[in-house]
């Protein structure tokens, strides 16, 4: 049996597309290669579902370096027939190398690249094989997939630094079967070639196979399976169809693979959450996985994931019924449903893959797709007036529009351009924006009334306007007590519940923006700080006190370490403040939670109309165990506890702390 060998393309008579012009179809992408390859990959994986499916698309990504065991096979295969000279084939160069890197990307539960092998038999629907193999620019045949024109497939070429790819797929057959096919191809720059008839010209693509008729084949069958085996790539099942391509040398722009793997898996989360997550009691639709040198790097689970959850969150509602219905009125037409959240969130840590996103510190974006639910991009919007507060949205076009979304985007499906439209149709896109930012605005909008005789200033609209006088807040730093003295000795007039006052007398010491209370403070934009007088420029007076027998006692008191901060606690972030009873004995601790007015002085501990209060959650120790009473008895000492509290939207939060002796028998 005829061993695979390489056909290089000379140009015809009637011409044909030079290598350079197609690996140049993509354009000039912001999104760097890796990035793409996962979108482009997972789109083709996701239009080549089974319909109806029985189960998830299985897609996953493996990367190592060729065995010893199959180098030989390598350079057996791979280099017979192969073009002289690595500047018009750099393979040759690759597989001579001492070891051979290769990335695959595979995907199961689609139906393989199927149909006729030849691009001049392909007249009916199934076409896979030649719209990948061989042809360029294929309109897709998928209603409502992701793909357009099929240039995307250019990636894997650009990924390589060989530009070459080896192609391992099996089908069903018309008759019923199964077929396994296996063929490579290389896609470079055109070149000129000496030869006896005379210099002659070569496209630069070339393709590994059965070159034993008029145009070359895949290997087929047994022979692919053994061929593949020969290779060490991954088999297919008895009645598993799929695609695999191995792309050889690929370029990990200067990451190590293990870190390219991290890399990976992180950009699948990003990019392809929406197939990720389970809806309706629903399996997710797609599964993914990525290896390195047989190690398995995790993808992150979007719903246990920050920022990524709260557009979890934006999808659910997006579906739900509080989705929001987008349309043009001139021309009417619907456009698709928003969904949107806001939530207060400590500020993020950006990654390698969201800042290829433009996502840094701060999520204030919405996530555009198409029907498919393929994540096209993420689209900025403005700024929340909290640098502690975010928002995310996500955007689905309605189907009936899928097809103008479709042609508003590049090669790389990663934007919407109206301006690539004509009118109506860019109209509908403009106005999809225009749409989005209204929505934000009202969400923006910062509601709630003080109630009678507080303030005339509604809490959110205070905390954006006064948000810039809290920067200049006078604090005078952690472990320092700001409570007044209590007793830890009980006195008879005094109640064993009754809690002393931990209110500080007004100091003159203030900026505005301050309020005289003994408490810790956070905005929402993110500023916080302690009120009150250090204990060096004011000291605490009566910080013992003679009980009944004559014994001197110290009363108790608070020590705040450092100042509020904001921490996820699962799906949600809280107010985290850390304490300290330095003395000792058994203290009963309750929470003083209000909102307050910032450069007013006022201060609210009842909700206003149409407002929410801050509300503790629990006292958490030094472990991490959580106390969910109201009131807890804490043993002083030097441990360090934390009260975590709930703050209220769009207001800044003034946490307090009480402390009372507990009387021992």
């Amino acid at each position: 049996m005829t061993e695979p060998r390489w056909f290089s393309q000379p140009y015809p008579p009637e011409g044909a597309s030079a290598a350079e012009g197609i690996r140049n179809q993509l354009g000039r992408p912001e999104l760097d290669l890796l990035t793409i390859l996962v979108r482009e990959s997972a789109q083709n994986s996701w239009d080549a579902r089974l319909v109806p499916a029985s189960a998830p698309v299985d897609y996953r990504i493996d990367m190592w370096t060729v065995s010893p065991a199959h180098t030989g096979a390598w350079r057996e295969l791979l280099l017979d027939g192969a073009p002289a000279g690595a500047q018009n084939f750099p393979l040759r160069e690759t597989l001579r190398r001492g070891s051979v890197r290769v990335l695959a990307i595979s995907d199961r539960g689609t139906r393989g690249l199927g149909g006729p092998t030849r691009a001049d038999d392909a007249v009916g629907p199934d076409r896979d094989f030649v719209s990948f193999i061989r042809n360029i620019g294929e309109p897709r045949d998928t209603a409502l997939g992701g793909g357009t024109y099929g240039f995307g497939k250019g990636i894997f070429y650009l990924l390589s630094k060989s530009g070459t790819v080896l192609v391992h797929s099996r089908c069903r057959t018309a008759q019923g079967g199964y077929e396994t096919r296996l063929i490579g191809c290389t896609l470079w720059k055109s070149y000129v070639a000496a030869e006896p008839q005379g210099d002659r010209r070569y496209t630069g693509r070339h393709w590994w196979g059965d070159t034993s008729g008029d145009v070359v084949e895949p290997l087929v069958g047994q022979k692919a399976e053994g061929t593949a085996q020969r290779l060490g790539l991954r088999p297919f099942g008895p009645h598993e169809t799929g695609t695999t391509i191995v792309v050889v040398d690929p370029n990990l722009d200067d990451l190590e693979s293990a870190d390219a793997a991290d890399y990976l898996a992180e950009t699948i989360a990003w990019h392809l959450w929406p197939k990720m997550i389970s809806a309706a009691g629903k399996p997710p639709a797609m599964r993914f996985s990525v290896t390195c040198d047989g190690v398995e790097h995790l993808v992150p689970d979007p719903r246990e994931t920050r920022p990524l959850n709260m557009f979890v969150a934006a999808y659910e509602m997006m579906t739900g019924p509080d989705g929001i219905g987008l349309e043009c009125m001139k021309p009417k037409r619907y456009l698709g449903r928003l969904g949107l959240v806001k939530r207060i969130m400590p500020p993020l840590e950006p990654s390698r893959a969201s800042r290829m996103l433009d996502i840094e510190d701060l999520v204030h974006h919405v996530c555009l797709m198409r029907p498919a639910e393929l994540v096209v991009t993420y689209r900025p919007g403005p700024k929340p007036p909290s640098a502690n507060q975010g928002y995310a949205g996500v955007f689905r076009a309605d189907e009936a529009m899928d097809e103008i979304y479709a042609k508003a985007e590049p090669p790389t499906h990663d934007a919407w351009n109206p301006q690539s439209l004509e009118r109506p149709e860019s109209t509908f896109v403009h106005t999809t924006f225009r749409r989005i930012t209204e929505s934000l605005d009202r969400l923006l909008s910062l509601g709630g009334v003080a109630r009678p005789g507080a303030s005339n200033i509604a809490l959110g609209a205070a905390s954006s306007l006064f948000s810039g006088l809290v920067g200049g807040v006078w604090g005078i730093g952690g472990a320092t007590a700001y409570s007044k003295p209590g007793s830890t000795a009980p006195r008879g007039s005094k109640s064993e519940d009754m809690e002393e006052n931990t209110t500080r007398p007004a100091l003159d010491r203030r900026v505005p923006g301050t309020a005289a209370s003994g408490t810790a403070r956070t905005a929402a934009d993110g500023t916080a700080g302690h009120e009150g007088s250090s204990a060096d420029s004011q000291p605490f007076a009566n910080t013992s006190e003679t009980d009944r027998t004559g014994t001197m006692r110290r009363r108790p008191r608070v020590q705040y370490v450092g100042d509020p901060y904001y921490d996820d606690r699962g799906d949600a972030s809280v107010l985290v403040q850390e304490f300290r009873l330095p003395v000792s004995g058994p203290q009963r601790v309750r929470i003083d939670l209000a909102v307050t007015l910032p450069g007013t002085g006022g201060r609210e501990t009842d909700p206003p109309i149409g407002a929410s209060m801050p509300e503790l959650i629990g006292w958490e120790d030094g472990a991490g165990r959580l106390y969910s009473s109201e009131a807890y008895v804490i043993e002083g000492g030097e441990s360090i506890w934390r009260a975590l509290v709930r703050p209220a939207p769009d207001t800044m939060t003034e946490i307090g702390i009480k402390v009372e002796a507990v009387k021992t028998p």
